[in-house]
Protein backbone atom coordinates (compact mmCIF):
# COMPACT_ATOMS: atom_id res chain seq x y z
CA UNK A 1 0.00 0.00 0.00
CA UNK A 2 1.45 3.66 -0.77
CA UNK A 3 0.48 5.67 2.05
CA UNK A 4 0.20 9.40 1.09
CA UNK A 5 0.19 11.62 4.70
CA UNK A 6 -1.42 14.89 4.27
CA UNK A 7 -0.47 17.65 6.90
CA UNK A 8 -2.44 20.64 7.40
CA UNK A 9 -2.51 23.46 9.79
CA UNK A 10 -5.45 22.21 11.41
CA UNK A 11 -5.67 18.27 10.33
CA UNK A 12 -3.33 16.06 9.33
CA UNK A 13 -5.12 12.75 7.63
CA UNK A 14 -3.85 9.82 5.12
CA UNK A 15 -4.35 8.86 1.42
CA UNK A 16 -4.20 5.06 0.66
CA UNK A 17 -3.47 3.93 -2.59
CA UNK A 18 -3.77 -0.29 -3.04
CA UNK A 19 -5.28 -2.50 -5.74
CA UNK A 20 -7.67 -4.11 -3.84
CA UNK A 21 -8.55 -1.76 -0.66
CA UNK A 22 -12.03 -2.25 -1.35
CA UNK A 23 -11.80 -5.21 -0.22
CA UNK A 24 -10.62 -4.01 3.43
CA UNK A 25 -12.08 -0.98 3.40
CA UNK A 26 -14.29 -1.37 7.40
CA UNK A 27 -10.78 -2.61 8.45
CA UNK A 28 -8.68 0.84 7.29
CA UNK A 29 -11.75 3.30 8.29
CA UNK A 30 -11.98 1.54 11.43
CA UNK A 31 -8.08 3.02 12.01
CA UNK A 32 -9.47 6.36 12.34
CA UNK A 33 -12.79 6.41 12.95
CA UNK A 34 -14.79 4.31 16.27
CA UNK A 35 -17.76 3.24 16.30
CA UNK A 36 -20.55 5.34 15.14
CA UNK A 37 -23.59 5.86 12.67
CA UNK A 38 -22.63 6.77 9.19
CA UNK A 39 -24.37 8.00 6.12
CA UNK A 40 -23.01 5.75 3.20
CA UNK A 41 -24.17 8.49 0.17
CA UNK A 42 -23.62 6.78 -3.44
CA UNK A 43 -25.46 7.86 -6.75
CA UNK A 44 -27.36 5.29 -9.06
CA UNK A 45 -24.43 4.52 -11.11
CA UNK A 46 -22.12 3.05 -8.47
CA UNK A 47 -24.77 1.53 -5.93
CA UNK A 48 -25.36 -1.72 -7.96
CA UNK A 49 -21.89 -2.15 -7.93
CA UNK A 50 -20.33 -1.55 -4.80
CA UNK A 51 -22.85 -0.09 -2.15
CA UNK A 52 -24.00 -3.89 -0.89
CA UNK A 53 -20.54 -5.33 -0.48
CA UNK A 54 -19.34 -1.94 1.25
CA UNK A 55 -22.24 -1.78 3.90
CA UNK A 56 -22.32 -4.90 4.88
CA UNK A 57 -18.21 -4.44 5.67
CA UNK A 58 -19.07 -1.64 7.62
CA UNK A 59 -21.41 -3.46 9.58
CA UNK A 60 -19.41 -6.14 10.76
CA UNK A 61 -16.98 -3.50 11.55
CA UNK A 62 -19.49 -2.21 14.08
CA UNK A 63 -21.07 0.41 12.22
CA UNK A 64 -24.92 1.67 11.70
CA UNK A 65 -25.18 2.54 8.35
CA UNK A 66 -27.36 4.51 6.31
CA UNK A 67 -27.57 4.25 2.73
CA UNK A 68 -28.38 6.84 0.57
CA UNK A 69 -28.34 6.95 -2.71
CA UNK A 70 -28.83 10.02 -5.29
CA UNK A 71 -29.30 10.23 -9.01
CA UNK A 72 -26.00 9.81 -11.30
CA UNK A 73 -24.69 12.72 -13.23
CA UNK A 74 -23.83 16.80 -12.48
CA UNK A 75 -27.12 17.64 -11.85
CA UNK A 76 -26.95 16.02 -8.29
CA UNK A 77 -24.65 18.54 -7.42
CA UNK A 78 -27.59 21.20 -6.58
CA UNK A 79 -29.03 22.88 -3.60
CA UNK A 80 -32.09 21.12 -3.65
CA UNK A 81 -30.48 18.01 -3.76
CA UNK A 82 -27.91 18.53 -0.57
CA UNK A 83 -31.38 20.13 1.22
CA UNK A 84 -32.54 16.35 0.36
CA UNK A 85 -29.44 15.25 1.95
CA UNK A 86 -29.64 17.19 5.11
CA UNK A 87 -33.34 16.22 5.21
CA UNK A 88 -32.42 12.46 5.70
CA UNK A 89 -29.97 13.09 7.82
CA UNK A 90 -31.71 14.97 10.24
CA UNK A 91 -34.53 11.65 9.81
CA UNK A 92 -31.84 9.08 10.63
CA UNK A 93 -30.84 11.48 13.87
CA UNK A 94 -27.22 11.75 12.80
CA UNK A 95 -25.05 13.43 15.36
CA UNK A 96 -22.01 15.93 15.08
CA UNK A 97 -20.32 12.37 16.80
CA UNK A 98 -21.08 10.14 13.59
CA UNK A 99 -19.90 10.17 10.08
CA UNK A 100 -20.43 10.91 5.79
CA UNK A 101 -18.79 8.62 3.63
CA UNK A 102 -18.68 10.01 -0.28
CA UNK A 103 -18.51 6.37 -2.02
CA UNK A 104 -18.64 7.56 -6.08
CA UNK A 105 -16.99 9.89 -8.43
CA UNK A 106 -16.33 13.53 -8.35
CA UNK A 107 -20.49 14.65 -8.17
CA UNK A 108 -20.71 12.72 -5.02
CA UNK A 109 -17.42 13.28 -3.55
CA UNK A 110 -17.83 17.35 -3.61
CA UNK A 111 -22.04 16.46 -2.68
CA UNK A 112 -21.24 14.50 -0.10
CA UNK A 113 -18.53 16.28 1.22
CA UNK A 114 -20.11 20.37 1.08
CA UNK A 115 -23.04 18.86 2.90
CA UNK A 116 -20.85 16.81 5.44
CA UNK A 117 -18.66 20.26 5.65
CA UNK A 118 -22.44 22.32 6.44
CA UNK A 119 -24.84 19.61 8.68
CA UNK A 120 -24.16 20.53 12.31
CA UNK A 121 -21.39 22.92 11.32
CA UNK A 122 -19.58 19.81 10.24
CA UNK A 123 -19.76 15.87 10.89
CA UNK A 124 -16.63 14.00 9.83
CA UNK A 125 -16.33 13.29 6.30
CA UNK A 126 -14.11 9.95 4.22
CA UNK A 127 -13.75 10.00 0.80
CA UNK A 128 -14.10 6.36 -1.19
CA UNK A 129 -13.40 7.86 -5.10
CA UNK A 130 -14.46 5.10 -7.88
CA UNK A 131 -13.48 7.29 -10.79
CA UNK A 132 -10.32 7.95 -12.19
CA UNK A 133 -11.03 11.78 -12.31
CA UNK A 134 -11.93 11.57 -8.93
CA UNK A 135 -9.36 9.53 -7.37
CA UNK A 136 -6.83 11.70 -9.10
CA UNK A 137 -8.03 15.04 -8.58
CA UNK A 138 -11.49 16.07 -6.66
CA UNK A 139 -11.35 13.88 -3.67
CA UNK A 140 -7.66 15.36 -2.84
CA UNK A 141 -7.26 18.40 -1.41
CA UNK A 142 -10.53 19.15 0.42
CA UNK A 143 -12.44 21.09 -1.98
CA UNK A 144 -16.79 20.39 -1.85
CA UNK A 145 -18.99 22.12 -3.84
CA UNK A 146 -22.34 22.68 -5.61
CA UNK A 147 -23.64 24.26 -8.55
CA UNK A 148 -25.60 26.86 -9.11
CA UNK A 149 -27.60 28.06 -12.45
CA UNK A 150 -24.65 30.56 -13.00
CA UNK A 151 -21.69 28.36 -12.98
CA UNK A 152 -19.82 25.26 -11.70
CA UNK A 153 -18.84 25.17 -8.23
CA UNK A 154 -19.89 28.24 -6.78
CA UNK A 155 -21.31 27.10 -3.45
CA UNK A 156 -18.55 25.38 -1.48
CA UNK A 157 -16.06 24.95 1.03
CA UNK A 158 -12.78 23.86 2.20
CA UNK A 159 -13.54 21.08 4.01
CA UNK A 160 -10.74 18.04 4.81
CA UNK A 161 -11.53 14.14 5.11
CA UNK A 162 -10.42 11.76 7.80
CA UNK A 163 -9.38 9.60 5.25
CA UNK A 164 -9.12 8.64 1.47
CA UNK A 165 -9.59 5.49 0.38
CA UNK A 166 -7.93 4.91 -3.09
CA UNK A 167 -8.32 1.53 -5.03
CA UNK A 168 -7.15 1.24 -9.03
CA UNK A 169 -9.43 -2.01 -9.10
CA UNK A 170 -12.89 0.53 -8.95
CA UNK A 171 -12.05 1.49 -12.71
CA UNK A 172 -12.30 -1.52 -14.18
CA UNK A 173 -16.12 -0.81 -14.54
CA UNK A 174 -15.85 2.33 -15.72
CA UNK A 175 -16.26 3.08 -19.93
CA UNK A 176 -13.74 4.34 -21.95
CA UNK A 177 -15.62 7.50 -21.86
CA UNK A 178 -15.01 8.06 -18.33
CA UNK A 179 -11.55 6.65 -18.34
CA UNK A 180 -10.65 9.58 -20.54
CA UNK A 181 -11.98 12.12 -18.99
CA UNK A 182 -10.16 11.18 -15.88
CA UNK A 183 -6.77 10.93 -18.26
CA UNK A 184 -6.84 14.65 -18.86
CA UNK A 185 -6.62 15.75 -14.93
CA UNK A 186 -3.54 13.04 -15.32
CA UNK A 187 -2.27 14.89 -18.29
CA UNK A 188 -3.08 18.59 -16.64
CA UNK A 189 -0.92 17.42 -13.57
CA UNK A 190 1.84 15.32 -15.75
CA UNK A 191 2.33 18.28 -17.38
CA UNK A 192 2.91 20.76 -14.62
CA UNK A 193 4.66 18.09 -13.00
CA UNK A 194 7.39 17.28 -15.75
CA UNK A 195 9.72 15.03 -15.56
CA UNK A 196 9.32 10.70 -15.62
CA UNK A 197 5.53 11.55 -15.10
CA UNK A 198 5.47 13.54 -18.20
CA UNK A 199 6.89 10.98 -20.03
CA UNK A 200 4.70 8.19 -18.66
CA UNK A 201 1.69 10.31 -19.61
CA UNK A 202 2.69 10.51 -23.10
CA UNK A 203 3.71 6.86 -23.82
CA UNK A 204 -0.64 6.23 -23.40
CA UNK A 205 -1.93 5.12 -26.42
CA UNK A 206 -5.27 3.95 -25.43
CA UNK A 207 -7.55 3.59 -22.68
CA UNK A 208 -6.64 0.09 -21.99
CA UNK A 209 -3.31 1.47 -21.20
CA UNK A 210 -4.54 3.86 -19.36
CA UNK A 211 -6.32 1.29 -16.83
CA UNK A 212 -3.12 -1.24 -16.75
CA UNK A 213 -0.89 2.02 -15.46
CA UNK A 214 -3.48 3.25 -13.32
CA UNK A 215 -2.19 2.55 -10.35
CA UNK A 216 1.08 4.04 -10.59
CA UNK A 217 -0.59 7.51 -12.41
CA UNK A 218 -2.82 7.66 -9.47
CA UNK A 219 0.26 7.72 -6.84
CA UNK A 220 2.01 10.30 -8.97
CA UNK A 221 -1.46 12.59 -9.80
CA UNK A 222 -2.16 12.44 -5.78
CA UNK A 223 1.38 13.60 -4.50
CA UNK A 224 1.74 16.05 -6.63
CA UNK A 225 -1.71 17.22 -5.29
CA UNK A 226 -0.93 16.58 -2.10
CA UNK A 227 2.10 18.64 -1.84
CA UNK A 228 0.67 22.12 -3.45
CA UNK A 229 -2.53 21.29 -1.00
CA UNK A 230 -0.16 21.25 2.04
CA UNK A 231 1.58 24.58 1.02
CA UNK A 232 -1.43 25.89 -0.42
CA UNK A 233 -4.71 24.80 1.23
CA UNK A 234 -7.18 27.61 0.38
CA UNK A 235 -5.82 28.65 -3.10
CA UNK A 236 -3.59 31.71 -2.16
CA UNK A 237 -0.61 30.96 -4.22
CA UNK A 238 0.58 27.83 -5.66
CA UNK A 239 -2.76 25.62 -5.47
CA UNK A 240 -3.87 27.77 -8.37
CA UNK A 241 -1.54 26.00 -10.82
CA UNK A 242 -4.06 23.31 -10.07
CA UNK A 243 -6.85 25.44 -12.09
CA UNK A 244 -4.86 24.62 -15.53
CA UNK A 245 -7.48 24.00 -18.12
CA UNK A 246 -10.24 24.65 -15.41
CA UNK A 247 -11.23 28.38 -15.99
CA UNK A 248 -12.24 28.17 -19.62
CA UNK A 249 -13.36 24.45 -19.31
CA UNK A 250 -15.56 25.29 -16.48
CA UNK A 251 -17.53 27.84 -18.63
CA UNK A 252 -17.17 25.39 -21.45
CA UNK A 253 -19.24 22.45 -19.71
CA UNK A 254 -21.43 25.08 -18.27
CA UNK A 255 -22.44 25.76 -22.12
CA UNK A 256 -22.51 22.43 -23.32
CA UNK A 257 -25.74 21.88 -20.69
CA UNK A 258 -24.52 17.96 -19.90
CA UNK A 259 -23.65 16.93 -23.58
CA UNK A 260 -19.32 17.45 -22.00
CA UNK A 261 -18.28 15.78 -19.16
CA UNK A 262 -15.97 17.59 -16.70
CA UNK A 263 -12.80 15.97 -18.06
CA UNK A 264 -13.73 16.48 -21.54
CA UNK A 265 -14.22 20.36 -20.85
CA UNK A 266 -10.73 20.50 -18.53
CA UNK A 267 -9.32 18.84 -21.98
CA UNK A 268 -10.35 21.39 -24.27
CA UNK A 269 -9.22 24.19 -21.49
CA UNK A 270 -5.80 22.93 -21.65
CA UNK A 271 -5.24 23.36 -25.20
CA UNK A 272 -7.32 26.59 -25.32
CA UNK A 273 -5.27 27.95 -22.59
CA UNK A 274 -1.86 27.23 -23.62
CA UNK A 275 -2.76 27.95 -27.39
CA UNK A 276 -3.66 31.85 -25.86
CA UNK A 277 -0.63 31.98 -24.12
CA UNK A 278 1.47 31.08 -27.47
CA UNK A 279 -0.89 33.41 -29.50
CA UNK A 280 0.06 36.09 -27.27
CA UNK A 281 3.98 35.59 -27.10
CA UNK A 282 4.14 34.50 -23.79
CA UNK A 283 5.64 31.46 -24.63
CA UNK A 284 7.05 29.31 -27.54
CA UNK A 285 4.66 28.21 -29.40
CA UNK A 286 5.66 24.36 -28.88
CA UNK A 287 3.72 22.65 -26.82
CA UNK A 288 -0.38 23.35 -28.05
CA UNK A 289 0.18 20.72 -30.46
CA UNK A 290 1.82 18.34 -28.10
CA UNK A 291 -0.66 18.83 -25.79
CA UNK A 292 -3.59 18.42 -28.43
CA UNK A 293 -1.90 14.89 -29.48
CA UNK A 294 -1.67 13.35 -25.96
CA UNK A 295 -5.40 14.71 -25.64
CA UNK A 296 -6.32 13.27 -28.83
CA UNK A 297 -4.56 9.84 -28.52
CA UNK A 298 -7.17 8.78 -26.06
CA UNK A 299 -10.42 10.49 -27.95
CA UNK A 300 -10.57 13.68 -25.72
CA UNK A 301 -12.01 16.67 -27.30
CA UNK A 302 -9.50 19.71 -28.05
CA UNK A 303 -11.79 21.97 -29.39
CA UNK A 304 -15.46 23.48 -28.81
CA UNK A 305 -17.52 25.93 -30.58
CA UNK A 306 -18.96 27.08 -27.49
CA UNK A 307 -15.56 28.82 -27.00
CA UNK A 308 -17.16 31.38 -29.47
CA UNK A 309 -20.27 31.37 -27.89
CA UNK A 310 -21.87 35.36 -26.83
CA UNK A 311 -22.33 33.30 -23.48
CA UNK A 312 -18.85 32.53 -22.57
CA UNK A 313 -18.46 35.97 -20.80
CA UNK A 314 -20.96 36.01 -18.57
CA UNK A 315 -19.38 32.48 -17.57
CA UNK A 316 -16.14 33.08 -17.04
CA UNK A 317 -17.45 36.23 -15.00
CA UNK A 318 -19.02 33.81 -12.55
CA UNK A 319 -16.22 32.04 -12.43
CA UNK A 320 -14.79 31.81 -8.42
CA UNK A 321 -11.27 33.12 -9.61
CA UNK A 322 -12.66 35.90 -11.10
CA UNK A 323 -10.57 39.15 -9.41
CA UNK A 324 -12.69 42.21 -10.33
CA UNK A 325 -12.40 42.49 -13.92
CA UNK A 326 -9.61 40.22 -14.24
CA UNK A 327 -8.55 36.78 -13.73
CA UNK A 328 -5.83 34.43 -12.95
CA UNK A 329 -4.63 31.62 -15.82
CA UNK A 330 -2.41 29.42 -15.75
CA UNK A 331 -0.41 28.39 -18.90
CA UNK A 332 3.38 26.34 -19.61
CA UNK A 333 6.06 27.86 -20.41
CA UNK A 334 7.81 24.68 -20.52
CA UNK A 335 6.45 21.31 -19.57
CA UNK A 336 7.12 21.67 -15.97
CA UNK A 337 7.41 25.24 -15.53
CA UNK A 338 4.09 26.19 -15.39
CA UNK A 339 3.35 30.30 -14.57
CA UNK A 340 0.41 32.67 -13.60
CA UNK A 341 -1.13 35.29 -15.78
CA UNK A 342 -3.60 38.09 -15.03
CA UNK A 343 -6.21 38.27 -17.84
CA UNK A 344 -8.92 41.16 -18.54
CA UNK A 345 -12.26 39.25 -18.79
CA UNK A 346 -13.45 41.09 -21.65
CA UNK A 347 -10.38 40.88 -23.61
CA UNK A 348 -10.42 36.97 -22.92
CA UNK A 349 -14.12 36.76 -23.66
CA UNK A 350 -13.32 38.86 -26.86
CA UNK A 351 -10.96 37.12 -28.58
CA UNK A 352 -12.35 33.30 -27.75
CA UNK A 353 -15.36 34.57 -29.18
CA UNK A 354 -14.33 36.46 -32.50
CA UNK A 355 -11.65 33.15 -32.43
CA UNK A 356 -8.63 35.23 -32.96
CA UNK A 357 -7.62 34.63 -29.19
CA UNK A 358 -4.76 36.90 -28.94
CA UNK A 359 -2.59 38.76 -31.12
CA UNK A 360 -1.21 41.35 -29.08
CA UNK A 361 0.91 40.90 -26.45
CA UNK A 362 0.38 43.74 -24.29
CA UNK A 363 -3.20 42.55 -23.66
CA UNK A 364 -1.87 39.99 -20.71
CA UNK A 365 0.22 41.48 -17.40
CA UNK A 366 0.79 41.20 -13.98
CA UNK A 367 2.98 37.50 -15.06
CA UNK A 368 3.44 35.16 -11.54
CA UNK A 369 6.15 32.93 -11.79
CA UNK A 370 5.68 30.38 -9.11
Amino acid sequence: MVTIDVHLTQKDYQIRIQSGLQQTCAEQIAQVWTPRQIALITDTNVAPLYLEAIESQLIKAGYQVTPIIVPAGESAKSLNQAMELYTQLAATNLTRKDGVIALGGGVIGDLAGFVASTYMRGVAFIQIPTSLLAQVDSSVGGKTALDLPAGKNLVGSFYQPDLVLIDPKFLATLDERQLSAGFAEVVKVAALNGGRFWQQVTAIENTHMILAQAETLIQQSVHYKARIVMADEKENNHRQLLNYGHTIGHAVETLANGTLVHGEAVSIGLVTMQRLAEQSRLTEAHLTPTLKAVLNTVGLPTASSLLTSERLFEQLLHDKKNQGQAINLVYLDAIGAPKIQSVPLATLAANLISKKLVTNPQILYNETNL
